[in-house]
């Protein structure tokens, strides 16, 4: 299904929802535009609202533009339940040279992604946003991830879907993102695809 061009983030109150698709086609931007939706049109509490940001900060990298946070597109979202890590998420594949490295990275970031799942699934808001959830997915539970979904009223995600993000030794590690994006995609209430 494809995103509607003239949205009407109603709709998406009271389901799961995931916006999934390549680099640069606007998955941040729609997910901190409901997020604002929530906080100005509706009035949702903010500590109502956790965000879980598993995405790299805005960069340019091979002439891609890569990760950028839900901030980046609506400040006033800092007054939501940010749920936050030390450090910040490593694009895995972009910043390895090796296989290694790749797994390294993957590594740290699923150290980062799985604490702040667990904690919010431990005490949970009835509304979830994740940006960027394929991080997670690399080496996280897809399990895990639907049951902390499930215990929100409201969610909204976005998850990278491509082939833009590509290095020759990462072709099984962009395989299985594919594949548990895929399982993600049937397992959501509503999936739409960004292009």
């Amino acid at each position: 299904m494809k995103f509607p061009i003239n949205v009407d983030f109603n709709e998406f109150i009271g389901h799961h929802s995931l916006l999934y698709g390549e680099t640069d086609t606007k998955k941040t931007y729609y997910t901190a535009k409901f997020v604002q939706f929530l906080v100005e049109h509706k009035k949702v509490a903010p500590n109502e609202i956790s965000i879980l940001d598993f995405a790299p900060k805005l960069s340019f990298i091979k002439n891609l533009k890569i990760g950028g946070k839900i901030q980046d597109y609506y400040k006033n979202s800092a007054k939501c339940n940010n749920m936050t890590f030390k450090g910040e998420i490593t694009p895995p594949r972009l910043n390895a040279r090796n296989k290694i490295e790749l797994y390294e990275n993957a590594c740290q970031n699923h150290k980062k992604t799985s604490e702040i799942l667990e904690k919010f699934s431990k005490n949970p808001t009835s509304i979830l946003i994740v940006n960027d959830v394929s991080i997670y997915l690399h080496l996280g539970s897809k399990k895990l991830l639907l049951k902390a979904i499930k215990k929100a009223d409201t969610f909204f995600g976005n998850s990278y879907y491509g082939t833009s993000i590509k290095q020759d030794f990462a072709t099984l590690f962009s395989l299985k993102e594919k594949k548990v994006v895929e399982y993600l995609i049937r397992a959501i209430e509503k999936s739409y695809l960004m292009e």
